[in-house]
């Protein structure tokens, strides 16, 4: 099993702007997923529990560390094919944090194929933050909860508003 300094490495990706990225990422889609200690379906039907977490989803209750814990081994999982999907996205970490979030949300194949993605990797950086805000829908339909993710609440600021802190900066360095 290869240490998470060599998959970092194989990424191009060092271990600070990992570490700048987790601390933004970490609580942001703890806060956005909600935690629930006990397994539930999803609006669309999927088996989640603790912070949105799909994969190998066993039917008891899971304890609060155990979620911290899950959720803080499961983002670099989508983190990494972010930054394979938009090299140099590392170098700036809202906008690493905000993709990550989206990715998380929607999975990343779907990530990988999104206008977002593709908009970042064209360096439209700010009009890849404002697609965020289209992935909203979830089922077929716009989903509050989810345009409110991608948007901030009023209380919390949203992926698109995350997203916008990195990409404005790169644009005035």
């Amino acid at each position: 099993m290869q240490s998470e300094g060599t998959r970092n490495s194989k990424l191009g990706v060092t271990a600070a702007a990992m570490a700048a990225m987790l601390a933004l990422a970490t609580p942001f889609i703890g806060t956005w997923e909600g935690k629930a200690n006990m397994p539930y379906r999803d609006i669309v039907g999927v088996k989640t529990v603790c912070y949105g977490e799909t994969q190998n989803v066993e039917q008891r209750r899971y304890s609060d560390a155990e979620c911290a814990a899950m959720l803080k081994r499961r983002i670099p999982d989508y983190a990494g094919p972010v930054a394979r999907a938009v090299p140099g996205i590392e170098n700036s970490p809202y906008e690493w944090a905000a993709h990550t979030s989206l990715a998380y949300n929607i999975g990343v194949t779907a990530y990988e194929r999104s206008s977002v993605a593709r908009l970042a990797r064209e360096g439209k950086r700010v009009e890849a933050c404002r697609f965020m805000r289209r992935y909203n829908r979830a089922g077929g339909r716009v989903v509050r909860g989810l345009q409110f993710r991608r948007e901030g609440d009023g209380a919390r600021i949203g992926e698109y508003e995350m997203c916008l802190v990195g990409a404005v900066q790169a644009d005035l360095g």
